[in-house]
């Protein structure tokens, strides 16, 4: 199984992302990337403030580097869970198929089924901004790292 986490710069939401499911599942058996669809920060860590809630609750992100989204992560990936609409009309402009299309959903839908929620991004919101991204974002791991053991592994 390879999941690809997007948001738009992947300095913030898509790295704790990766990082939050990455600590749930079994990384020998599951694959976590993520990628952004703008290279405003290509090659750069995630930015400090998202490091500092991931090391707070005691994960390591800090190694992590910003990459575009590219067309082959479709091939290469079974799920890309994209963090908002806006992200999400962007990669779906990117697919070549159907089966591409397929791969691509809304994160927040596996907590709220259909609803077609956005992930806010805490870039401009301080540090509580990244405090309650971290919390969404660890709810609805907790959720996909429980479909992937019941479905995938």
């Amino acid at each position: 199984m390879k999941i690809l986490m997007v948001c738009l710069g992947n300095i913030c939401r898509s790295t704790l992302a990766e990082g939050i499911l990455k600590s749930k599942v079994n990384t020998q058996k599951v694959i976590v990337d993520s990628a952004g669809t703008a290279d405003y920060h290509f090659g750069e860590s995630p930015d400090e403030r998202a490091i500092a809630i991931a090391k707070e609750n005691g994960i390591d992100i800090s190694q992590q580097h910003s990459r575009n989204f590219i067309v082959t992560d479709f091939d290469n990936f079974d799920i890309i869970y994209v963090m908002d609409k806006s992200n999400y009309s962007t990669i779906l402009s990117l697919a070549r198929n159907n089966e591409d299309k397929q791969k691509v959903k809304l994160i927040l839908n596996e907590l709220y089924p259909q609803k077609d929620r956005d992930v806010p991004d805490p870039y401009y919101e301080g540090d509580k901004g990244f405090v309650l991204v971290y919390k969404i974002l660890n709810k609805v791991c907790d959720v996909i790292a429980l479909n992937i053991e019941k479905h995938y592994v």
